[in-house]
């Protein structure tokens, strides 16, 4: 660029004035790009060649922020941004021009032109990161109130405020980057175009001079904040870009921009067309519509994980020997410093000046006394009109009265309340401070400790319990206040003050004059020389959030007051404005201390006022000329935001313009633009005076007034690489991460400073090293009153050299701050301890964080004042998350883009990955006193999941790099190590287990007629007619229908009757019985048998959702190749319903018979099958992985089954036992229709579905019948568990007693449940419910009954396993309680017959005792194979009769496709060995292989269910290698972002994963099956499919 370069300001007026005109020109349009840089070129032509030879300034660089030179200086020249003269004549002529509303503590242009720079990088990749599907009602923001823009509780004490109210003023660094900015309804903008590529602009590129939209109201009618006055003034002003920082001279600065950064021309075009709506359409990176599908987005967010991460892979470590977890390597490319060791640097002597007071009360007395109509104190109104003048003399004699009331006035007569040396908390507002200072002066003569705190202003406010903390370890229980005050604090309804959260009693005294009483003439105050003893205690907040109070005693206090008038210069009767909190720190210091020690005038602006009047401090300097300013970066900010041309202001009397917060790194920027704009008022360069403080040390270091006409201080422009390894590296190369820093000043006087290692033992650091600033002076705080421990590491510090010796005896205090020592023994501070953030061994500065994300414009997004940056711990490191308040107006789609272009931009700028980027609705952060965010509270709110975001983004798949590596499986073969030695396998027992023999049944006669259930059906007919095998309850636990032996019977030869005439039936055929749970189902199930039919039981579809349930029955009937279905009236027409066309076509249905009505016929023989092996039944079922199978289980099986279950529960006829199960597969279908017509016993049938409309009907039942044995689902002990856990007592007088129940037996094809069972026993042990009741049964498709717990045998046992070894298909046994594992509860007790074995399933050999494999069965009740279409017979072999690669090559097993381990116990069974007791750990088919392990859903899932209280039910499953996590939100639907990030932590935390998509969904979405298990490929289809209509799905980066 020609004219790069070029000091506009030095140009003549005529020259200005073309180049404005042609900038107004190119902004509306009239002229193109081309022809505007020609026309530009040729004007400034004749100035370009005096500034040709420029050579670089050093790297400590020494500009003066003159008018004319850049904002912060740079390496080398940069364009120097329009001067302020020009720009003030621009702003003459187009008042209409929009201001600036940047937070001027973190501005800096150019760091924000680093962040662009940083963001067009990423341009090269086009990847599109997918938004967020949010349902619309989750759109909804907060109610109404919390809309407004934080008003005056709200905007921070360090921000602007024109960022809430200014309404429409652009920042100045939109100007340069925003030709869309005008065209707001141009469609180039897309919603996930997050990386800001490129976009076609149809615009002129830099329309820099853009008009804005017109004012908007500045503040909602509701909202209770500013005057108008205010938002008039806003709204016409705006900031001046003049030299420092605001928008630079806009076109030549795009241009010059385009060749620095090599930004292709439209690259800083970006932002969200606002007009676009937040359509569901998205487009790809490459612009391509493609419908919003779910498996589109998780497409996108693989694309985006695909990128590299940042760090190599470096060296790993055993974690446990389980799990390998990486240990961040020191890269041998980092940054170390190389200096030589710090010698500590001295201040200037403290001076002795002859008329200085032995104490600082004496000071109050000589002015009272000689001084008495001297001002001490000017308050202003809210307008910013003097209130009132506090004379010395007037301060005198109200302190004496006080402290004369306080120490005799309180009690009863002559009864002392208050004695010396006791605490008192001062609460007044910041708007009065003439009774504050009464107080304290009141406090320090009567020789009690005053204590200041915050207002409190409600029962919760944030941090208040904290406060409580305070008062109380300060043994604090008095509290002066303001009558004011009094009655606006909270009361309770019978008017007393509220009690505090977490604050001790407090007796509360009103200090106003009319309360006091005048001392009698004898009475002085006692005032002693200062000595140690405790003069003021001062609050200060910890990282954490704890409140803790440093003491400073009475020397110390004089002392500071000495070397700050010293250090200051301060003279007698000098006047200062003071824009501080009076209540602490630099306020307290100079504003109330100091001042009244060198009878200074102060003049208090108060908060309030600087928010309505933000010049209210510029001109109290004006009019009483004064010579001390006390400021915060703010207060500049906000004068430049409102100064327009007032003439008739002058800062010419100022002398010093202390800036408190000075040693924050973005102060620099700040001082330079105020200095811009305010130089032209006599404001002299050399009266900028940063200075740095803490609580601890007090005032570190201040820069003294300077010399008019001397160079200004050096500038350091540091690494931002270099600092986050805690090294100082003059930056030179990578301008985009540079950190400009201003010095705060010397050492203090009288005191000794040097600088330590931040962590560890304080060793002293080399001269470029970056460490803890750690002082020793007579003027620092003591300690933290009342916490002995924590006083010692900050009070008591002696710094020690490289080799750990001691460099003295005099103690150190830490001051928190984190600096060097530059050239001339200036200090430089980088930032605060309590900011500092740890990732991976790297130190990032919150500070910092929040410039770089302010940085990224346009920020239409969020509130400038209100970011929270803090780190948690995850996964043994530290992770960064920023928190924000979102503006009401902002759209879906700016919100995503602003936070995934902050992502970008702290990733390029500080190289660190950001965890968590929420944003919150507006007013809802919690806020310190001054409006501040609190930010350990909103961390506190982030973890417990309270937060309520309404954006957030999580991104571990960047910024977690130290994940365990992939586990490589190693190649399977049967090795010489695995050859059987007799039952030993590598030194261990066999795991195998077997129940006892089945034996010779006792009745013989039994034995003859019972080889099928027919036989024995009929044979009960002849010989017990009458004995009543059934009783089914409906929902009030009425017995509805009963059938004894000789009912069944009959009722089955009916229904065998109407099979045999029915043409087209015949024998071996299999028939569909479609009936609801009850006794028809039972009969049609013997009638069928009668027939020589196979009979299939299906659940009949459900009438009100029969889309979602008919296919299963068309399927199982189309699979079965039924030849006829037998079913009831109703669901005959059911399955002939329009409802049902519209499902599946009902014209093709086998004849369908209706069994309601049939006659009475009998059947002319009852058929018997010719052997036992021939099949008796089918069993389907849909697997919870969706598969259906259907197994054939034969007439053998059938009688062994029932024999086996008869012989372990001890059944025959006198017995009753009550089954709550679904009759229609497995074990569940064997309880309900076989057993009881082999044993004899009677049974109690309870429908499941019952329960809904009665939940106590199962265990009224229980009570009612006293029954012994009863068997259920875990659906059932669910609904019971949560319905019924509140409503023992009630049932309990309802007569319900469950002490008669010995067993009750969860059937189950899963590994136990034990924390339902566990709190099923629990909530009913007061019903009388034995603890050793409840145990589980165990099936498989191979083999339906493995375990059943039956009456003898022992308790099953629980052991823990280590969860890490089960991943890696191993088996650790540990301790209850040990981290990292689970309980696992034995599945019941083998059932008579059966044998099972562990094997591996790769190598199809035994293992040993508690070693995981698959549970492989053999027993007479195994199902005789898979029923298939087409006869898959290699499935068949390899399911139902497989034999081991080695050992026992005999025996034929079946695989039960489950894991799990068998382990020796040492309790006995029945035969009196040691038992061997069998757990189940889960179902291969449902694992999930993930990075080389084996990781079980239900684990993940229990994990995820704790991890808020608003998690139902989980389920998780993967798609294309992402763990999807699905969670039902029972809590209200702003909780549902709030588990994002606790699902993300917990399943890094507990499983070492990254989940990839989070979906919340509603109560209910999880499908669940009848037997209660969760159907998760179901889930997963429907997810994919887009059928979920879920609440929020986020997609982790």
């Amino acid at each position: 660029m020609a004219e790069r370069g070029v000091d506009v300001s030095a140009l003549p007026q005529e020259v200005r004035e073309q180049l404005a005109e042609l900038d107004l020109e190119l902004s509306e349009g009239d002229i193109t790009q081309k022809g505007y840089e020609k026309k530009r070129a040729k004007v400034l032509a004749p100035y370009l060649t005096q500034i040709q030879n420029l050579a670089p300034p050093p790297a400590y660089d020494a500009q003066s922020p003159g008018p004319s030179s850049a904002s912060a200086p740079e390496p080398e020249p940069e364009p120097g941004p329009s001067n302020s003269s020009s720009s003030r004549h621009r702003r003459t002529r187009r008042p209409h021009r929009s201001s600036g509303t940047r937070d001027e503590r973190y501005r800096s242009d150019i760091h924000t032109e680093a962040v662009q720079a940083a963001l067009a990088k990423h341009k090269e990749e086009k990847m599109a990161l997918p938004m967020p599907t949010k349902r619309r009602s989750a759109y909804v923001q907060s109610p109404i109130d919390n809309c407004t823009p934080p008003d005056s509780s709200s905007s921070s004490d360090d921000e602007a405020v024109s960022s809430e109210s200014a309404g429409p003023q652009q920042s100045p660094d939109t100007w340069i980057n925003s030709s869309l900015h005008g065209s707001s309804t141009s469609s180039s903008a897309s919603s996930t175009l997050s990386h800001g590529e490129s976009r076609p602009t149809q615009a002129p590129q830099p329309q820099s001079q853009q008009v804005p939209p017109p004012p908007a109201p500045i503040h909602p009618p509701h909202s209770h904040s500013q005057p108008s006055a205010l938002a008039e003034a806003l709204a016409q002003t705006r900031i001046d870009p003049g030299g420092g920082v605001g928008p630079p001279d806009v076109p030549s600065q795009a241009q010059a921009r385009g060749s620095r950064v090599d930004l292709p021309p439209n690259a800083a075009v970006r932002g969200m067309s606002r007009g676009q709506s937040r359509s569901s359409m998205m487009e790809t990176a490459d612009g391509v519509p493609v419908s919003s599908r779910v498996s589109t987005k998780i497409q996108q967010l693989l694309n985006t994980l695909k990128r590299p991460k940042r760090p190599p892979l470096s060296e790993f470590f055993m974690d446990d020997q389980e799990e390998i977890v990486e240990v961040p390597q020191a890269d041998p490319n980092t940054p170390r410093p190389e200096g030589r060791q710090i010698i500590p640097v001295k201040g200037e002597p403290l001076g002795v000046v002859s008329n200085w007071p032995p104490a600082l009360q004496a000071a109050l007395t000589r002015w009272g006394a000689t001084q008495g109509k001297s001002p001490a104190l000017t308050a202003l109104d809210i307008t910013g009109k003097p209130l009132y003048t506090l004379t010395y003399g007037k301060l005198w004699s109200r302190s004496v009265k006080l402290a004369y009331t306080l120490l005799n006035k309180l009690g009863a007569k002559n009864e002392q309340i208050l004695k010396p040396g006791d605490r008192v908390a001062l609460v007044y507002p910041n708007s009065d401070p003439g009774m504050f200072w009464v107080a304290f002066y009141g406090c320090l003569l009567a020789e009690v400790i005053p204590v200041p705190i915050e207002v409190p202003l409600s029962r919760k406010d944030a941090g208040s319990s904290q406060v409580g903390f305070l008062l109380g370890s300060c043994g604090v229980g008095l509290a002066l206040t303001s009558e004011i005050c009094l009655k606006g604090l909270p009361k309770t309804p019978t008017g007393e003050i509220l009690q505090f959260k977490g604050w001790p009693r407090l007796k509360w005294v009103v200090t106003d004059s009319k309360y006091l009483t005048k001392p009698s003439k004898d009475w002085q105050p006692h005032i002693p020389t200062a000595n140690t003893d405790t003069a003021y205690i001062e609050y200060k907040a910890s990282k954490e959030g704890t409140v803790m109070g440093v003491a400073v005693s009475k020397v110390a206090m004089l002392t500071h007051c000495q070397s700050l008038t010293q250090a200051c210069n301060y003279c007698e009767g000098e006047t200062l404005v003071n824009v501080l909190d009076f209540k602490k720190d630099m306020g307290l210091w100079h504003g109330v201390l100091t001042s009244v020690m060198n009878r200074i005038h102060t003049i208090s602006v108060p908060y309030a006022v600087m928010k309505a009047c933000p010049l209210s401090w510029v001109q109290r300097v004006h009019i009483h000329k004064a010579r001390i300013a006390l400021v915060k970066c703010r207060d500049l900010h906000w004068a430049m935001m409102a100064h327009r041309d007032q003439r008739d202001t002058s800062l010419a009397s100022l002398r010093m313009l202390i800036v408190a917060d000075g040693a924050n790194p973005w102060s620099v920027s700040s001082c330079d633009a105020f200095l811009n704009v305010f130089q032209a008022y006599g404001l002299k360069p050399e009266v900028i005076c940063p200075c740095a403080t803490s609580p601890e040390a007090m005032t570190v270091a201040i820069r003294r007034p300077g010399v008019p006409g001397a160079p200004l201080p050096a500038r350091a422009i540091l690494s931002m690489t270099g600092l986050s390894h805690g090294v100082i590296r003059v930056n030179t190369e990578d301008k985009n991460s540079a950190l400009t820093v201003q010095d705060v000043g010397h050492v203090m006087p009288g005191a000794l400073m040097c600088i330590v290692k931040p962590d560890g033992p304080p060793m002293l650091c080399k001269t470029d090293e970056i460490g803890e600033i750690v002082v020793n002076s007579r003027a620092g705080g003591t300690m933290y009153y009342g916490l002995s421990g924590v006083t010692k590491n900050t009070f008591e510090v002696i710094p020690v050299n490289a080799s750990g010796a001691p460099i003295g005896e005099i103690p150190f205090v830490r001051s928190g701050l984190l600096g060097f020592v530059g050239p001339g023994s200036l200090i430089f501070v980088v930032g605060k301890n309590e900011g500092l953030l740890m990732v991976s061994g790297r130190r990032h500065n919150a500070d910092d964080l929040v410039a770089t994300a302010l940085a990224v414009e346009p920020v239409k997004t969020v509130y400038r004042g209100r970011i929270a940056v803090f780190s948690v711990t995850v996964f043994f490191d530290e992770r960064i998350v920023i928190v924000a308040e979102q503006r009401p107006d902002a759209s879906e789609e700016d919100s995503f883009q602003w936070m995934s272009r902050v992502l970008q931009a702290i990733d390029s700028i500080h190289q660190v990955g950001l965890y968590c980027l929420a944003l919150v609705p507006a007013n809802t952060l919690p806020k310190t006193p001054l409006g501040g965010i609190h930010i350990s509270d909103t961390k506190q709110l982030f973890l417990e999941g309270a937060l309520h975001p309404c954006n957030i983004l999580m991104c571990p798949h960047t910024c977690v790099t130290n994940m365990p590596k992939p586990r490589q499986k190693q190649p399977v073969g049967v090795g010489p190590a695995s050859i059987m030695v007799g039952n030993l396998v590598a030194g261990k027992r066999i795991a195998q287990a077997a129940g006892r023999d089945l034996g010779l049944i006792e009745d013989q006669d039994l034995v003859r007629k019972h080889q099928f259930l027919t036989e024995a059906l009929q044979w009960r007919a002849q010989t017990d007619p009458d004995h009543t095998l059934y009783v089914l309850l409906n929902a009030k636990g009425v017995a509805v229908c009963t059938a004894t032996c000789v009912q069944l019977h009959k009722r089955a030869e009916k229904i065998a009757a109407a099979l045999i005439e029915r043409s087209g039936i015949n024998i071996g055929e299999n028939v569909v019985l479609l009936y609801p749970p009850g006794i028809d189902l039972i009969a049609a199930f013997y009638g069928c048998l009668y027939a020589g039919c196979i009979p299939v039981t299906v659940r009949p579809p459900h009438p009100q959702n029969l889309s979602a349930t008919l296919p299963t029955v068309r399927m199982i009937i189309d699979v079965s190749k039924a030849a006829c279905i037998l079913t009831t009236q109703v669901l005959t027409k059911i399955l002939r319903s329009k409802e049902a066309a519209a499902t599946v076509n009902i014209k093709t249905w086998p004849i369908i018979i209706d069994t309601d009505d049939l006659p009475r016929k009998r059947p002319p023989t009852v058929y018997k099958p010719p052997n036992a092996e021939m099949i008796a039944y089918l069993d389907f079922s849909v697997s919870t992985t969706g598969m259906l199978t259907g197994v054939k289980i034969s007439h053998a099986a059938v009688s062994a089954l029932c024999r086996s279950i008869k012989l372990q529960c001890e059944l025959y006829s006198s017995r009753q036992i009550a089954i709550c199960l679904d009759p229609y597969c497995g074990l569940g279908f064997v309880l309900w229709c076989l057993a009881s017509v082999y044993s004899g016993h009677q049974s109690i049938l309870i429908p499941p579905m019952e329960l809904e409309s009665s939940l106590s009907l199962w265990l009224g039942t229980l009570s009612q019948y006293r029954i012994r044995d009863t068997f259920c689902s875990y659906s059932v002990m669910e609904l019971c568990t949560k319905g019924l856990g509140g409503q023992t007592e009630m049932l309990k007088a309802r007569g319900v007693n469950l002490s008669c129940v010995r067993s009750c037996v969860v059937i189950a094809e899963e590994r136990p449940r034990l924390a339902l069972t566990h709190s099923f026993s629990k909530l009913f042990k007061d019903l009388g419910l034995s603890m050793r009741a409840v145990s589980t049964a165990f099936g498989s498709r191979v083999n339906l009954a493995i375990c059943l717990q039956g009456t003898t045998g022992p308790d099953p046992s629980t052991v823990y396993v280590d969860m890490k070894s089960l991943r890696h298909d191993r088996v650790r046994l540990v301790e209850r309680g040990a981290p990292q594992s689970i309980p696992l509860m034995e599945s019941g007790t083998i059932l008579p017959g059966v044998r099972v074995i562990i094997v591996n399933p790769e190598t199809r050999g035994p293992l040993g005792d508690s070693h995981l494999g698959e549970i492989w069965v053999n027993s007479p009740h195994n199902a005789t194979g898979y029923y298939t279409i087409y006869g898959e017979e290699n499935l068949q072999a390899d399911h139902f009769n497989t034999k081991l690669s080695f050992g026992d090559p005999q025996t034929l097993w079946a695989k039960t496709g489950y894991l799990g381990f068998v382990k020796r116990t040492e309790l006995t069974d029945s035969s009196g060995d040691r038992h061997d007791a069998l757990f189940v750990v889960g179902s291969l088919d449902e694992t999930l292989e993930l990075r080389g392990l084996r990781y079980h859903p239900i684990d993940i899932e229990t994990s995820v269910s704790r991890a808020h209280r608003s998690i139902g039910e989980s389920a998780v499953f993967t798609w294309t290698n992402l763990l999807v996590v699905v969670a039902e939100l029972c809590g209200s639907e702003q909780d549902a972002l709030d588990l994002v990030p606790l699902v993300t932590n917990v399943v890094l935390e507990e499983h070492h994963l990254i989940v990839g998509v989070v979906v919340i969904v509603d109560p209910g979405v999880i499908p669940i099956n009848s037997r209660g298990e969760k159907q998760r490929m179901h889930l997963r289809d429907s997810f994919l499919a887009d059928q979920l209509d879920p609440i929020y799905v986020a997609y982790n980066m």
